[in-house]
């Protein structure tokens, strides 16, 4: 399967970026047609997985999910395809002509959990930038994911494209194996999952990786943060969608703020988020945050991505322990300062070292979408190749085309 993958990959670049838009339109269309067996297979993985799960909220599908990844593919066609552009050109003294120029990267390949949409997503990114995907899914997703496959191979077929274009690899671990080891035939993997899977992926594959996902997001409420921003941006960033990773795990706060932290938790009881406190801030909350959902915070709570209703609290003695306490704790993914002092959120933003840096916004933003890129593939939290919300431009690499005119080299 994944060398029919890599054959069909040739086939993308000889599409111009018009019928490339156009089949990829189709495949969004036709997820729409779709729709009552897509979400009968979603059902059946529903149905084994317990509510209570952190990852149901990320597996369920709906009508109106489904049509936003119809939507979020239709917005991938718009885009210009990545590839074939000259990054830059230049001319040498003996005439010779170099140009540096964005190429697919030919088969890339995605392993990730409980999300059928990432099904889509990958898909449509790839396809726009001209590389076929090799898809392993998690047993969670794994009747939505194939549903959603066949969904776009069906299109393919009727638009006389190979179907390996499109490859979901059976979800058992035997097909993790094949891939990590996979050399020469898929060019790069891309994890999205939790730290477990990343780090196994890193850590096993002879495939070149780059790290995604994984999100210890921090809130930096400051000595110059306001009040009713602070609170909504708090609000937003924890319990908009606390399964994803960019949902904030710990609020840190300077200590002369401590006298205004239960004005900004208070929205949270309403949502049922568990909070561990340090001592300075659970002095403050006790009485007035609900008992049952207020906690003594430990050393195992601040670095842990919680991805449920859960939040730590960490009290600070103002920008030089915040930042410390990201830089010990956080995992390059985002982070945010709330704050009116702008020498204090530039210093913020030139300091904390992460893929996305926010200042009085909600870090629930770090999101293809959202940064106007139609979709991501992943978060990438490295520094190598791509960083941030992995979008189009991401999804492909460069080569050096040199003209010349008989030129040779001299000794």
């Amino acid at each position: 399967m994944i060398q029919e993958a890599r054959t069909a990959s040739s086939w993308l670049p000889r599409l111009d970026a018009e019928r490339n838009s156009e089949i990829l339109s189709k495949v969004a269309d036709r997820l729409l047609q779709r729709e009552e067996s897509i979400l009968a297979a979603n059902s059946e993985d529903l149905a084994r997985m317990s509510p209570e799960s952190p990852d149901y909220d990320r597996l369920r599908l709906d009508s109106g999910r489904l049509a936003g990844i119809a939507s979020d593919m239709k917005a991938v066609a718009s885009l210009p395809v990545p590839w074939g552009n000259v990054i830059r050109e230049w001319e040498r003294p003996n005439g010779m002509t170099i140009r540096k120029v964005s190429v697919p990267f030919g088969v890339i390949g995605v392993i990730y959990e409980a999300r059928p949409n990432v099904t889509a997503d990958v898909f449509s990114l790839c396809f726009r930038s001209g590389s076929a995907c090799v898809l392993k899914g998690g047993h969670d997703a794994d009747s939505s994911s194939r549903a959603i496959v066949e969904a776009v191979r069906e299109v393919l077929r009727e638009e006389g494209l190979p179907e390996g274009l499109c490859t979901l690899l059976p979800a058992g671990r035997e097909s993790t194996a094949v891939m990590l080891d996979a050399v020469g035939e898929i060019d790069v993997i891309i994890p999205r999952g939790g730290r477990g899977l990343i780090d196994y992926v890193r850590d096993n594959s002879r495939v070149p990786v780059i790290e995604t996902g994984a999100g210890v997001c921090h809130t930096y409420i400051s000595s110059s943060a306001d009040v009713g921003k602070s609170r909504d941006v708090v609000l937003n960033a924890k319990t908009r969608r606390v399964s994803v990773c960019n949902a904030l795990d710990c609020l840190v706060v300077n200590a002369d703020r401590l006298p205004d932290l239960a004005e900004i938790c208070a929205p949270l009881a309403g949502k049922g988020v568990v909070i561990y406190a340090d001592e300075p801030s659970y002095g403050v909350l006790s009485g007035v945050y609900p008992s049952e959902l207020l906690r003594h915070s430990a050393e195992e709570h601040y670095g842990m991505e919680f991805r449920d209703y859960v939040m730590a609290v960490k009290t600070v003695d103002g920008l030089e322990e915040a930042l410390y306490h990201i830089a010990r704790f956080g995992s390059h993914h985002s982070e945010c300062i709330m704050g009116e002092d702008v020498e204090e959120t530039e210093r913020f933003g030139k300091e904390v070292d992460a893929s996305c840096v926010y200042t009085n916004v909600s870090t629930a933003f770090t999101d293809g979408g959202q940064f106007g890129f139609g979709a991501e593939v992943g978060i990438s939290t490295q520094k190598l190749h791509a960083r941030g919300p992995m979008g189009l431009p991401e999804l492909t690499t460069y080569k050096y085309l040199i003209t010349g005119d008989g030129q040779t080299r001299n000794p």
